[in-house]
């Protein structure tokens, strides 16, 4: 792929997420209903101010989660066309999960892991 070509898929890129934009800010519903901006919690009216702030540590253990769970789905197709490969392609594969398996126990020494 020539530089051009790179340029048109940008720019088509720039167009259609724009367009899509527009179109959505043109037609979508409008109310101008104050109790929409209210929070919203099972029915219940809420009590106190709804901002709070929650501890880092449940953000880092989602960060955690989230990337062990996409680094899983690297996985599956390996694993499906694992005959084809061969045996370095079991090395590799090997060598991917013992530095899964690293980061897991550093987070884990870390404490990243404690849920409170």
């Amino acid at each position: 792929m020539g530089t051009e070509s790179l340029l048109v898929l940008f720019f088509a890129g720039l167009f259609f997420a724009g367009a899509a934009l527009i179109v959505s800010a043109l037609i979508h519903p409008t109310s101008k209903n104050p109790q929409k901006k209210e929070p919203y919690e099972c029915g219940i009216q809420t009590i106190g101010t709804s901002k709070i702030q929650f501890k880092i540590g449940y953000y880092l253990f989602a960060l955690i989660f989230l990337l062990f769970d996409v680094e899983l789905i690297f996985l599956y197709p390996w694993a499906v066309a694992i005959k084809d490969f061969g045996v370095i392609a079991f090395i590799e594969m090997f060598i991917f999960l013992v530095i899964l398996l690293l980061g897991l126990v550093y987070a884990w020494k870390k404490g990243a892991l404690k849920w409170v």
